[in-house]
C-alpha cells in the first residue's frame, strides 16, 4: 500500500510527466534527425564518394554456400562496418544539432535575463529579484544617510 502511495506522489509531482514528455520529444527529434541524415545529407555525400552506399560496405569473413537448389547451407559471416559508419555519422549529426539547439536556447535565456535589454520582457522571477535588489539598495542608502 505504501508503494502505491509513493508512486502516486511521484506521478503527481510531475517528475514522471516531465520525463515522458522528454522521451516523446526525444523520439520525435530522433525521427527528424534520421530523415535529415538519410535523405538530406547522405545522398550528396554518396555523390561525392562516387555513389558508394555505406550501408552495403562489409568485410566478408566467410562466404555463404548454397546447394544446387539454391538453399543456404552456410550463411555468410561478415563485419558490416558500413552500418557502423552510417550510425556514427548519425550520432555526430545528432550531437552537433543538439549542441546548436542548446546554444541557441542558452543565448535566448541569457538575453532574457539581461536587465538592460528592453527588447525582451524580463521573466517574473528575475524582475522580483531586481525589485528586491533595488529596495535593499534604497534601504542601505537611507540607513547611511541617517547615521
Amino acid at each position: 500500500m505504501k508503494l502505491i502511495q509513493e508512486f502516486k506522489e511521484f506521478a503527481v509531482k510531475g517528475n514522471m510527466i516531465d520525463m515522458a514528455i522528454g522521451i516523446i520529444i526525444g523520439a520525435s527529434f530522433n525521427k527528424v534527425i534520421d530523415v535529415l541524415v538519410k535523405k538530406v545529407l547522405l545522398p550528396p555525400l554518396s555523390l561525392l564518394s562516387n555513389g558508394i552506399n555505406l550501408e552495403s560496405k562489409k568485410i566478408i569473413l566467410r562466404e555463404s554456400q548454397t546447394n544446387s537448389e539454391g538453399v543456404f547451407l552456410i550463411e555468410e559471416v561478415a563485419i558490416r562496418y558500413g552500418q557502423f559508419v552510417e550510425t556514427f555519422l548519425d550520432f555526430l549529426i545528432v550531437g552537433f544539432t543538439i549542441f546548436m539547439v542548446v546554444k541557441f536556447i542558452n543565448r535566448l535565456n541569457k538575453k532574457a535575463e539581461d536587465p538592460t535589454d528592453k527588447s525582451i520582457s524580463t521573466p517574473k522571477n528575475i524582475q522580483l529579484l531586481m525589485d528586491m535588489n533595488s529596495l535593499l539598495e534604497e534601504q542601505n542608502r537611507i540607513l547611511k544617510e541617517n547615521k
